[in-house]
């Protein structure tokens, strides 16, 4: 059965709720960017980071939400990653949007745990398969493409 992952409450701070689920003190505000009209809005860069890798860290929060945080036990995804496939500049009412197209991959939590288990036993050992262990670990491997809506006109 393919999982469904239900879109987060637009009507929160996202700033407090990542404050305190993740302890980063991100100056963001507006939604959770899964269209233009509830764009995460981008106040400022943190000392040493870059524009496409607050992106990066941003989505990759809002997946761990989708995919863990706010799944039952059963269904809680680890392993998950964000990679960036695509992005898009455009202006509109005086304002600057990124629409960044992202490929996120997540793991069964259960299969994750059980998959490292194997590799840390297996590993160095002559009867454990590197190939077959992580062909089954891709096989396992659950793919998203997503998009996320970013208003960055402050930092220009």
């Amino acid at each position: 059965m393919m999982t469904t992952f239900k879109k987060l409450q637009e009507n929160t701070d996202i700033h407090e709720l990542i404050k305190s689920t993740f302890d980063a003190d991100l100056a963001l505000s507006g939604g959770w960017g899964y269209t233009k009209e509830t764009a995460t809005i981008i106040e400022a860069l943190p000392e040493g980071m870059s524009l496409p890798q607050l992106e990066h860290m941003v989505t990759t929060i809002r997946a761990h939400l989708e995919m863990n945080i706010t799944q039952e036990k059963e269904n809680r995804y680890g392993a998950i990653n964000a990679n960036e496939r695509e992005r898009e500049e455009s202006n509109s009412e005086g304002s600057i949007f990124n629409k960044i197209t992202y490929e996120v991959t997540g793991i069964k939590e259960a299969l994750f745990n059980a998959f490292v288990k194997e590799y840390k036993e297996g590993y160095g050992k002559e009867d454990f398969d590197l190939n077959t262990h992580f062909k089954s670990r891709q096989e396992a491997t659950l793919t998203r493409e997503v998009v996320h809506y970013f208003e960055v006109s402050t930092l220009q």
